[in-house]
């Protein structure tokens, strides 16, 4: 870090992640920290601020909205298919829902703005997750339009009689749900150099805990947003023994 980027911290910040690309695109270095306000005594990082030393060595400083957490990391990709690497900042939340903060940042018309926000995609994916007679849940994705049936059978017999009579059908309505934006992978599936974002959330049952799978939703860019792509559930599978 030079002199003119250690004299613009606030005293009681320190360096958290910083990586270094050109997400200008023109060819020169550039360099980016993430900065906040840390304990010697704890993890949990406050004041998390975006700092962008480009290669003429002027400086953009951005507040994120999510400011505080646990494990700021930067990665720097090519996620708009430009050729020009972008910055993603993951926090996590810390939460007993193990959700994460996500935002990306690109350099359009000169300055550095962002095209994600993990608040907009946790809005945009809206689910229904109900428990229905015969021991299975019915997942409803509205982006994109589909349905997904889980079943419960493998989940033992006293979760099951806690929740079902004897004849299958359910005691009570029961609603899960299924949590805001819990991990966020870029991945260069079609070995273009350009990333997709591989994003995952817990699909709940009764609370946090009652794992039952997880929403896998795969998004590229379509040259102005990020859009739906492909969306799987990953299913929990049960223990056996193969002796």
């Amino acid at each position: 870090m030079n002199k003119q980027v250690q004299s613009f911290l606030p005293r009681d910040d320190r360096i958290l992640d910083v990586k270094q690309g050109d997400v200008t695109g023109d060819g020169q270095v550039d360099t980016v920290y993430l900065i906040g306000t840390k304990r010697e005594d704890s993890p949990y990082v406050q004041n998390i601020t975006l700092v962008v030393e480009y290669g003429d060595q002027s400086i953009a400083t951005i507040r994120l909205q999510e400011s505080s957490g646990y494990h700021p990391t930067i990665f720097l990709g090519d996620m708009t298919g430009d050729q020009v690497d972008d910055v993603l900042i993951v926090i996590d939340s810390g939460g007993s829902g193990g959700i994460v903060y996500a935002y990306i940042y690109s350099f359009i018309q000169g300055k550095m703005k962002p095209i994600f926000d993990s608040d907009v995609f946790n809005n945009s994916s809206q689910y229904e997750v109900n428990y229905r007679d015969q021991y299975v849940v019915e997942v409803i994705s509205s982006r994109p339009s589909k349905r997904y049936t889980l079943s419960l059978k493998y989940r033992g017999q006293d979760y099951l009689t806690d929740i079902y009579n004897s004849d299958g059908t359910l005691k009570q309505p029961i609603q899960g749900f299924i949590s805001p934006l819990a991990g966020i992978y870029p991945t260069d599936f079609d070995r273009d150099g350009t990333y997709e974002l591989v994003m995952f959330q817990n699909i709940a049952g009764q609370y946090n805990a009652d794992r039952l799978g997880y929403m896998n939703n795969i998004w590229g860019w379509d040259g102005q947003n990020f859009v739906p792509l492909r969306q799987t559930v990953e299913i929990l599978g049960e223990n056996i023994s193969l002796s």
